[in-house]
């Protein structure tokens, strides 16, 4: 993947899950990662860790519902690394899972304060650097929930469903600057969230056996191609890992 060598990646959400695998792969890869969540310590270990294998990485403590965080965490890759070339919106809530009339009001715009301005923040300062350098990719990680209605999910649905509009209006404004905007679906990972879903009982994902999730490393490889060349071809749609065509695309194994 030559295509990452000395490109400096802004991961959200990144101290544990989709997060710190993506980190790491991109590393090995040869780019310079700036790792971001509300852990300070996590992910300090992680760009310790990476930093002692040879990459650029850097770590930032930022709460993606904050923009003052948000547009702190793109002007730290920038003024680290001299460039900022991908973003990965990875960082995103579903605790607690609530049927809407059980559901918390304050619990429940907590959900879209992270999984849908966390996004748009991103976005928001991230376009302006890319645009004066030239370009660059914004991955959103979707999900198929934007597309369903899955009972206890109301602010999962929602929001998800609010980041596919926000890549493809991203998309729509800034593909002719050379910015590639898109959303990944990777389907379901073996994360914590899952341990939450689980515990939940409610709605067949909670139902799923544990042999049916992904791993984190698979979801890792599909960004990594959808950095490359062959990823633009998805500007401003959902890529999804739950097709025999997005796994192969991907490299990984059909299913």
């Amino acid at each position: 993947m030559e295509y990452l060598k000395g490109k400096t990646a802004v991961i959200t959400g990144a101290s544990r899950g989709i997060g710190e695998a993506t980190a790491r792969y991109l590393a090995e890869n040869g780019a310079n990662v700036v790792l971001a969540a509300r852990s300070q310590t996590a992910i300090e270990s992680i760009a310790n860790d990476i930093s002692e294998n040879g990459a650029g990485a850097s770590a930032i403590a930022c709460d993606v519902s904050n923009h003052t965080d948000v547009s702190n965490l793109m002007l730290h890759a920038h003024s680290t690394f001299g460039s900022l070339d991908i973003l990965i919106n990875n960082a995103g809530l579903i605790d607690p899972i609530a049927r809407i009339e059980d559901s918390d009001p304050e619990a429940w715009g907590k959900i879209i304060d992270v999984n849908v301005k966390g996004v748009y923040y991103g976005m928001r300062y991230a376009i302006p650097i890319m645009k004066d350098h030239g370009g660059g990719t914004i991955i959103n990680i979707s999900s198929g929930a934007a597309n369903s209605f899955l009972e206890g999910w109301s602010h999962y649905c929602a929001s998800k469903a609010a980041v596919f509009r926000l890549t493809g209006v991203a998309h729509k404004e800034h593909n002719e600057h050379g910015i590639h905007v898109m959303g990944l679906s990777p389907g379901t990972v073996a994360t914590d969230m899952q341990v939450s879903i689980k515990a939940s009982g409610i709605n067949p994902v909670s139902k799923l056996d544990a042999s049916s999730h992904i791993s984190t490393e698979w979801v890792a490889q599909a960004i990594a191609y959808l950095c490359g060349p062959d990823g633009e071809k998805y500007a401003g749609q959902d890529f999804s890992l739950k097709t025999d065509e997005g796994r192969k695309a991907a490299g990984l194994p059909g299913l």
